[in-house]
């Protein structure tokens, strides 16, 4: 809790965002994330304590590829404020480090916490479909940063640990051709449970907006559904897809489901840290692997059975 875990010249940049008077009354590291380090700070100012997140990018493989980290999240925390969907509202940005060392964002603290055993789990994931239509209605064309891939499509192998080979093999070809036709809008990029914050069975918060990009919003249906399907099963995945189809009256092409299986997929299987922290302590690479083609199966399905069919050799 002591203000000594942040250096004093930081200390100084964060009172100074404030105001005059500002004084750091506590720091604390704040666990579940992967990339960055991230800091819940209070600040009392004015004969008021304010609650502050203080993330410092950290990650130097992370920074070498995207240096504009920091000028990037804040762009697109400026650009989502007052979109109608609970954000952080940005304080302060350290574009370069020249202050705390690394690359820094300064903002506020959205209330609530993760959840990911929720009670109600039929409402939970209606509930999660909801804030994605208002993201991807932000208008993005003047958004400075594009959707890109994270794997080359070309370099896609078949992973040794599936049942199911033949079906990644026919996948990868998939996703090696053409991209449909698609509407580009503002989309968050890494939309998925562990950033989402709830609190009394509502969405109090959606966090980490370090990735967001003018894109296809089927990459943000992709990357969620990815995950769900990982942590919950296929069921929960396609759950999600019917609530947010429902909601906007947008379908979701199989195409960025493959794309973002594909783009998500590495070569050794592992269990994304924050998930045991948050609760879901029972997920194991295994278990992973048997969700992963079950969820390509049911894919591959919708691909053939469905108006979205695509031919591939």
């Amino acid at each position: 809790m002591t203000p000594s875990l942040l250096s004093e010249t930081t200390q100084q940049w964060i009172t100074e965002a404030v105001g005059s008077g500002a004084v750091v009354r506590s720091v604390q590291v704040m666990p579940g994330s992967t990339s960055a380090t991230l800091y819940a700070v209070e600040v009392e100012h004015a004969g008021h304590t304010l609650e502050l997140v203080l993330r410092l990018f950290t990650n130097a493989e992370w920074l070498a590829e995207e240096p504009d980290l920091a000028v990037h999240e804040a762009a697109a925390l400026k650009k989502v404020a007052g979109a109608g969907i609970p954000t952080p509202e940005l304080v302060a940005v350290d574009e370069t480090g020249a202050i705390c060392g690394v690359p820094a964002i300064l903002m506020t603290r959205v209330p609530g916490a993760v959840d990911l055993t929720p009670a109600d789990f039929s409402s939970w994931l209606q509930r999660l479909a909801e804030p994605l239509g208002v993201i991807h209605a932000v208008s993005a064309d003047d958004f400075g940063w594009q959707f890109f891939a994270y794997n080359d499509v070309d370099r896609l192998s078949v992973p040794g640990w599936s049942r199911v080979p033949d079906l990644w093999a026919r996948a990868n070809a998939v996703v090696r051709g053409p991209a449909p036709d698609t509407p580009m809008c503002f989309i968050h990029r890494d939309y998925h449970p562990v950033n989402v914050l709830w609190q009394n069975g509502k969405i109090s918060g959606i966090v980490d907006w370090p990735n967001a990009c003018r894109g296809p919003l089927g990459a943000d249906l992709g990357h969620c559904r990815l995950n769900l399907a990982a942590m919950y099963g296929v069921n929960a995945a396609d759950s999600f897809l019917r609530a947010y189809e429902s909601l906007t009256g947008v379908g979701q092409h199989p195409y960025w489901d493959l794309r973002m299986l594909t783009d998500d997929w590495q070569p050794e299987l592992e269990v994304y840290t924050p998930w045991a922290h948050f609760g879901l302590r029972h997920i194991t690479t295994r278990l992973m692997g048997q969700r992963l083609d079950d969820y390509l199966i049911r894919i591959m399905a919708r691909l053939w059975a469905s108006r979205w069919r695509i031919l591939t050799s």
